[in-house]
């Protein structure tokens, strides 16, 4: 049918031109000049007022092509595509109803396709042909498709996974990747339109959401759940509890991946049931056996067991009457040359009824530590209450050495027997050559050159480090300055 349009083409332009002069066409309608001498006066030159332009728009939007002219006299505008001619002057010959022709003849154009990318042309109908070309580029904004379709994948731990998104759109958009996190947001992982995860396990099951962005208006983003399917994982919220009679007791086990595990519970290697006194309940990965009137017949090892159809996991729990380890508070450094307080705490609901203490000299320098012999002393102590559950215990031990390293381990005893011993805790006895405020910072530099004196800025714990290590002196210059050398 376009075709049958541009074979009427110079018809209508006929009919256009004698509706424009009134008259039939002649040859000066046609771009003839009459000769010198004429009476008939000359014919002006038409010219483009507007440039040719790229114009992008976004689709489904309306766009308007300019084109005016100067001096258009009878001559007739065409805007053409291609070889489709879509209007002649005021009159449209394409038979889409979204082309029409507004102002002077400038081509509007309503609901932008895709298709409708392209030059289009604004031609003089003249002999010379001339014309003005607006590019038009369609701007779509991203779409994405996600594989599979459903947004759910599961694998096997230790397996690779592959996700991957597709998006489309005008510019090509760019695809990233992020891990969503309840707790911590959002965790950029690529730029690209596969995801690899190789020997997966239960840290990279989650929620993956890739997006696609051009430019052109918001961003889309789709979210893949990724389930791996793996033996259980158990974590334990304590390994070790104190007890004692008559007071409750709970003991917690976090299964971690596959929340339908079966879950059990043994003491002893014997398996439990609920009764008057012990139940079981979970919440979410969160299992836990609650003991209620502790009784001495409750001690032991506990064990919590998970089962799924990949395998079976097993974590234990020791609950104990005896104190739990000491959980020394006391400050490393002695503000003393020849004795040092300790200070530490200790779980226990029955009352301490005996406290063991060992100490030893470390003798130490820029290249090697060498412990000295244990001292080991039975202190008579009144502990404290600190609330229900807690002691707390202090200690001064006498006659050390000035300016030297200790270490210290702490045991205690009650009505159920000794706990662990405690980690190493180790203290500094006071040097009576340093000088030096701890609380103060070195806030002034002190002038350079002087042979041997090196000025560096210390908080105190590393300038009591490097006082031992280097046999160095502090002196002050002031409440607020000292130096080293």
């Amino acid at each position: 049918m376009q075709q049958q349009h541009n074979k009427l083409l110079p018809l209508i332009i006929f009919f256009l031109a004698i509706i424009n002069n009134g008259d039939t066409l002649t040859q000066h309608n046609m771009g003839y000049h009459p000769p010198l001498g004429s009476d008939m006066p000359p014919q002006m030159t038409p010219k483009f007022l507007t440039r040719g332009h790229l114009y992008k728009v976004i689709i489904g939007e309306t766009i308007e092509l300019p084109c005016k002219v100067q001096n258009l006299g009878s001559f007739v505008l065409l805007w053409r595509k291609g070889t489709s001619v879509l209007t002649a002057g005021h009159l449209k010959i394409s038979r889409d109803p979204r082309f029409k022709i507004v102002g002077d003849y400038n081509l509007q154009i309503n609901g932008v396709k895709t298709q409708d990318a392209g030059d289009y042309i604004c031609q003089l109908g003249d002999q010379e042909n001339r014309d003005q070309v607006h590019t038009v580029e369609i701007l779509v904004p991203p779409t994405l498709r996600a594989l599979p379709h459903n947004g759910q994948v599961t694998a096997r731990k230790g397996s690779t996974v592959t996700l991957e998104c597709k998006a489309s759109g005008n510019p090509v958009p760019t695809i990233y990747w992020n891990k969503k996190d309840a707790f911590s947001g959002s965790t950029h992982l690529a730029d690209s339109s596969t995801l690899m995860l190789e020997n997966v396990d239960r840290h990279h099951a989650g929620v993956y959401q890739c997006s696609a962005d051009n430019g052109v208006k918001e961003k889309v983003s789709m979210d893949i759940q990724l389930t791996i399917l793996s033996p259980p994982e158990i974590t334990v919220e304590k390994s070790w509890i104190h007890a004692a009679e008559g007071h409750d007791a709970d003991l917690v086990c976090i299964v971690h991946g596959d929340v339908n595990s079966e879950m059990l519970w043994y003491q002893n290697s014997f398996l439990l049931d609920p009764t008057d006194r012990r139940s079981m309940h979970s919440r979410d990965d969160r299992y836990n056996l609650h003991i209620r009137n502790f009784q001495s017949s409750d001690f032991g090892n506990y064990s919590c067991v998970a089962d799924n159809a990949l395998g079976r996991t097993k974590k234990y729990i020791e609950v104990s009457g005896r104190p739990g380890p000491a959980d020394f508070i006391s400050p490393a450094l002695s503000g003393a040359l020849d004795h040092y307080n300790l200070t530490w705490t200790i779980e226990s609901i029955p009352d301490i009824t005996d406290v063991k203490l060992l100490y030893r000299r470390l003798l130490m320098n820029e290249t090697y530590q060498h412990p000295g012999k244990w001292h080991e002393s039975h202190i008579k102590l009144v502990p404290q209450r600190l609330g229900a559950t807690h002691f707390i215990m202090s200690y001064v031990i006498k006659n050390l050495e000035h300016n030297a390293v200790y270490e210290a381990i702490v045991q205690a005893n009650n009505a159920h027997g000794w706990n662990e011993i405690s980690d190493i805790h180790q203290f500094y006895t006071k040097n009576p050559d340093v000088f030096f405020d701890l609380d103060m910072e070195y806030k002034m530099g002190i002038a350079a050159g002087s042979e041997g004196i090196h000025h560096k800025r210390y908080n105190s714990n590393a300038l009591l480090l490097l006082l031992f290590l280097t046999g160095g002196v502090a002196l002050v210059f002031s409440n607020n300055f000292y130096r080293i050398f």
